[in-house]
């Protein structure tokens, strides 16, 4: 029996899931787990930092890192990525003029080898803003279907971290996925 098999199994009995929030500064990541977590969101300020949220959801431990955006904080990300089941990457759908950065971080982060087994949810965030981009315009401008190319699993998701709209979709999306590569039965 192999050192994976035993972490798997070990895994599988806690049923516990690692997941990393990661997009650009106001992207929305922080509201995006408070109003999973049926948390106010009246008063977020930037996150200078990480945030660790621990939550059960459908019979899943939930442990999500929110990790702050900002250009001074992206060279950290990597500090970050071990034991990584899943990469939740938001976009703000609103703001036309950082997609290349965004498209360049997503893309840079995604050839890292600690994280090249992570399923990738994109939320398309601030969809409840007029002009917003839709998830299938996001889709395109990131590049993501050149990703059916590889063997990642990814997913984008239209939401609205502020009215919640599809956020549960996004997220019964990413843990089912990685339900089905991590807690497989032997």
């Amino acid at each position: 029996m192999g050192l994976l098999t035993i972490l798997k199994r070990q895994k599988q009995k806690e049923r516990e899931v690692r997941l990393l929030m990661l997009g650009l500064d106001n992207a929305g990541k922080t509201t995006v787990v408070k109003k999973f977590n049926g948390e106010e969101i009246d008063t977020i300020s930037p996150t200078l930092g990480f945030n660790i949220k621990t939550l059960e959801y459908r019979g899943f431990k939930l442990n999500i890192w929110d990790i702050g955006g900002q250009t001074s904080l992206r060279s950290y990300w990597r500090n970050y990525f071990e034991q990584t089941d899943g990469l939740i990457w938001v976009v703000d759908s609103a703001d036309r003029a950082r997609l290349q950065d965004c498209k360049a971080e997503l893309q840079q982060l995604l050839q890292q080898e600690r994280l090249a087994g992570a399923s990738l949810l994109v939320f398309a965030n601030k969809q409840d803003i007029v002009g917003a981009l839709t998830a299938e315009q996001i889709r395109a401008e990131l590049g993501l279907d050149e990703l059916s190319a590889t063997k990642r699993h990814w997913r984008i998701e239209a939401c609205s971290a502020f009215t919640g709209a599809g956020l549960a979709a996004g997220v019964d999306w990413v843990v089912q996925d990685i339900a089905s590569r991590i807690f497989m039965h032997d």
